[in-house]
């Protein structure tokens, strides 16, 4: 069970980070000029590349170690959703990402700050593949 246990705070402290970028980092920012969002998003997102990257794998490797220990389902399908986060976020969020990226500061304006609220309506979906994770790795400890 040890590895489900991992799992479970692996998916909650991804799942918290997600929704701390959602609920204040992106509001804050976007009270900023544009120049001002795209500079604070850039680190940011490196940033959180840094921190959600690595416990998104990790999670699906606990996931599946779980699964494989104990035979419950549940811990392959928690595993599968946080780290569902990686393809999704190549598919759906890079090319925003890059976008963004390859803009210089000083040439934000109104598209900058459209890809920006853009990719933050996109981040929302890894905030809930994130709770749904944390919610299927409880409901297999449950089981």
């Amino acid at each position: 069970m040890i590895f489900g246990l991992l799992g479970l705070i692996v998916a909650a402290l991804f799942t918290g980070a997600a929704l701390y970028i959602n609920v204040v980092e992106h509001p804050a920012r976007m009270g900023l000029a544009p120049e001002a969002q795209l500079r604070e998003w850039k680190p940011a997102y490196r940033r959180g590349f840094a921190l959600q990257a690595p416990l998104a794998a990790l999670g699906l490797v606990f996931g599946c170690a779980a699964f494989f220990a104990t035979g419950q389902w549940q811990f392959l399908a928690a595993g599968v959703l946080i780290g569902a986060n990686w393809p999704y976020t190549m598919i759906a969020l890079m090319p925003t990402n890059l976008r963004l990226l390859g803009t210089p500061d000083a040439q934000a304006g109104a598209e900058s700050v459209r890809l920006i609220d853009n990719w933050a309506q996109l981040h929302m979906v890894r905030t809930g593949l994130g709770a749904l994770s944390v919610l299927v790795f409880c409901w297999a400890h449950l089981s």
